[in-house]
């Protein structure tokens, strides 16, 4: 039945059938649909249309205003231009489901006069009643595709608040029907095991990358076809790794949202990730893991905390200074800065300037680090020091249980190259050798297969060749372990580690200055909740490089008999330093000398010295070396002896005196230890005491 509502002015121009599907899979599998719209020609024929233009350009292409419809473009346009009598579509719903491209083509068909046909009936905009009908229609189309969204949305939470629903798999991991299994390849098991492990061990996911590419390893990652793949490590790889919780075993939903924005390139999507509090679904224990989800969480909060901001310290750098990102202002709350000076910018300073950096307060509180990092190193060694010994054990046990994890991965990676080149091999026997196009492929594919065996040989022979064996005995951990200090204060003892072990135990330590008291004040929070404050005197400018004050005493009292040039000597071989920690010379006695208004050597004129060394003053009392310092470390004779390894100083009147006359008289009367030498007895060596 020819409708009323098509005039001649219509069937004189032509009608465009369209034709739609929403998704691929459709158009692969509901073959019926596509059947039927086309069907939709012979109505056309019926209304009495001769010409009719089929557009199925969009096939695939869903409506809702998400994508880019050509064919749909180009059919309004020639609307538009007038050449159009009627838009078929089996339902309107084809034309579009957003009310955007659904209003603009009824207000075109409008201006122009042309009719929409469905399978039901033909509607002209120009009436009334039927642009209301469309309009209607048109927003209940697009309420159904949001409903069947809404449903389809509801039932995939529901599904996953379950734990069922597995989408992809990431590296190291198949799915398995509704849950994850690992992996059954078991190089991309330890590959990942040694990812975790390595971080753990080092404190970072960079430094965990600079050991793989130092040892030139590589790691699995996903393909774009699914397939596991072996490339160079990269930070991101790693990362993932640590952030993503399958590998602890929990299962993970809803990590992400999507958010659209529009700027003067049009509408953008962008991802951005949930707090863990907002994700859909998450629960641990639901498969396997890597590790457990105790430790995949504590990897995680540790790599978190290496970005230094106000409520984590960092990581750990090379520096010095033992409490970079620990000390926090008393006065204002602020994080303490560092930095370094000094000839060879080792010397600490902490001090409170980011307010004034950022909004021009004054400066709060500034001081040397290095006599605060001792008393902090002097307080952890205290705490620590009782778990030393079973650290120790536990080492010692470990050290000897410990495996090449470089050697284990190299050998995984031979074991999977020379499948592949047995691979190769079966393949390329199993070709027509006639067949060269085939066979020509295989055996540049052996070759190649040939060359990575020999590749990760020479791998594993360079490994071998570089590999010092150990030197230290495991059972000289509990020996270390007792001399705590010395262990800590070695020079090879790496700064970092030292700031790992300081941040394992001390949670933040809380800097103020008592002016009046001229005081540093350090408040120490321990990680158990117990809290403990250290007062240190405020050092002046230069106090804590100068010379310690036993080593000028010794000077004062050296001078007495020795040269700069002697004193240089035994200050060195009591191993005394100067307060920049160097050996000392002639040169740096005499400024030492100079600064503290010490007065120079200078022998007697006439010969006779009013200090006297060891030899010279038991040459004047007539007995020997030996009795004389026997009697001066007894106490019966009044000397000096400023150095353990140094000389005994007397004074010239010290003969003349009651003990030192005893002294004398006491060994003349022992006819077995004569009193001294032989006036005529020359002695091979000079003497410096």
């Amino acid at each position: 039945m020819i409708s009323d509502k098509i005039r001649p002015q219509h069937l004189e121009r032509k009608a465009i059938l369209y034709v739609r599907q929403s998704s691929a899979h459709q158009v692969l599998h509901n073959r019926e649909s596509s059947t039927l719209q086309y069907a939709m020609r012979d109505r056309l024929t019926t209304l009495g249309w001769s010409e009719i233009e089929v557009i199925d350009d969009d096939l695939g292409r869903s409506a809702a205003g998400r994508v880019q419809r050509a064919g749909f473009e180009r059919m309004v346009a020639q609307v538009c231009l007038g050449k159009v009598g009627a838009v078929a579509a089996r339902e309107v719903s084809r034309f579009a489901r957003n009310s955007r491209d659904w209003q603009q083509l009824i207000e075109m068909c409008r201006v122009v006069d042309t009719v929409l046909v469905d399978q039901e009936t033909v509607y002209a905009p120009r009436h009334g009643n039927d642009r209301l009908l469309l309009g209607l229609k048109g927003s209940l189309n697009e309420y159904e595709l949001d409903l069947l969204r809404q449903h389809s949305l509801a039932a995939r939470y529901k599904k996953a608040r379950r734990g069922e629903l597995v989408v992809g798999a990431p590296v190291g991991f198949v799915k398995a029907g509704d849950r994850y299994e690992k992996d059954p390849d078991r190089r991309v098991q330890e590959a990942i095991s040694l990812v975790f492990d390595k971080v753990l061990e080092l404190g970072s996911a960079r430094q965990a990358l600079l050991w793989f590419l130092e040892h030139n390893l590589d790691l699995p990652v996903k393909g774009k076809d699914g397939e596991t793949a072996w490339r160079c490590a990269n930070y991101a790889t790693i990362h993932r790794m640590i952030e993503n919780p399958i590998y602890g075993g929990t299962y993970a939903y809803g990590k992400t949202a999507v958010a659209a924005g529009y700027d003067g390139a049009g509408v953008k999507v962008k991802i951005r990730r949930k707090a863990r509090s907002d994700w859909l679904a998450l629960m641990p224990n639901a498969h396997e893991g890597y590790v457990s989800w105790d430790k995949a969480e504590a990897i995680r909060k540790m790599v978190s905390s290496n970005v230094p901001t106000s409520r984590h310290h960092g990581a750990p750098k090379h520096g010095d200074a033992l409490l970079a990102g620990l000390l926090r202002c008393r006065r204002c709350g602020r994080k303490l800065t560092l930095r370094y000076s000094g000839a060879k910018h080792h010397i600490p300073r902490y001090s409170c300037t980011r307010g004034w950096m950022d909004n021009g307060e004054p400066r709060c509180i500034a001081f040397g680090g290095l006599r605060v990092d001792d008393a902090i190193e002097g307080a952890l060694l205290t705490v620590v020091g009782p778990g030393a010994i079973a650290a120790a054990v536990a080492v010692e046990k470990e050290a000897g249980q410990q495996r090449d994890q470089v050697r284990e991965a190299l050998r995984r990676d031979l074991e999977a190259a020379r499948y592949a080149t047995d691979r190769a091999l079966r393949q390329y026997d199993a070709a027509d050798p006639a067949n060269r196009l085939v066979t020509g492929e295989l055996e540049a594919r052996w070759n190649k297969a040939l060359a990575r065996v020999a590749e990760v040989q020479a791998k594993i022979a360079a490994h071998d060749a570089a590999a010092v064996p150990s030197a230290v005995n495991p059972a000289s951990f509990a020996t270390l372990a007792v001399d705590l200090k010395s262990v800590w204060t070695d020079p090879t003892t790496d700064a970092r580690l030292k700031k790992r072990i300081v941040r394992t135990v001390i949670l933040e330590v809380i800097a103020d200055i008592d002016t009046d008291a001229a005081e540093i004040v350090l408040l120490i929070h321990w990680v158990g909740g117990v809290h403990t404050e250290i007062r240190l005197p405020r050092r002046q400018r230069g106090q804590r490089t100068s010379t310690s004050a036993d080593v000028i005493a010794a000077v004062r009292q050296l001078v007495l008999i020795a040269n700069d040039d002697l004193i240089a000597g035994i200050l060195n071989r009591n191993g005394l330093v100067t307060g920049y920690g160097n050996r000392c010379t002639r040169e740096r006695v005499t400024s030492l000398r100079s600064h503290h208004g010490i007065a120079v050597f200078k022998p007697a004129a006439d010969g006779i010295e009013p200090w006297l060394n060891l030899n010279n003053a038991a040459r004047l009392l007539q007995v020997a070396p030996k009795t004389l310092r026997v009697a001066a470390e007894a106490g019966g004779v009044e000397a000096l002896h400023p150095l353990p390894d140094g000389p005994w100083i007397f004074s010239r009147a010290v003969p003349s005196t009651a003990p030192a006359r005893a002294i004398t008289e006491r060994a003349r009367q022992n006819p077995r230890h004569p009193a001294g030498s032989h006036p005529d007895q020359q002695s091979l060596f000079s003497s410096m005491t």
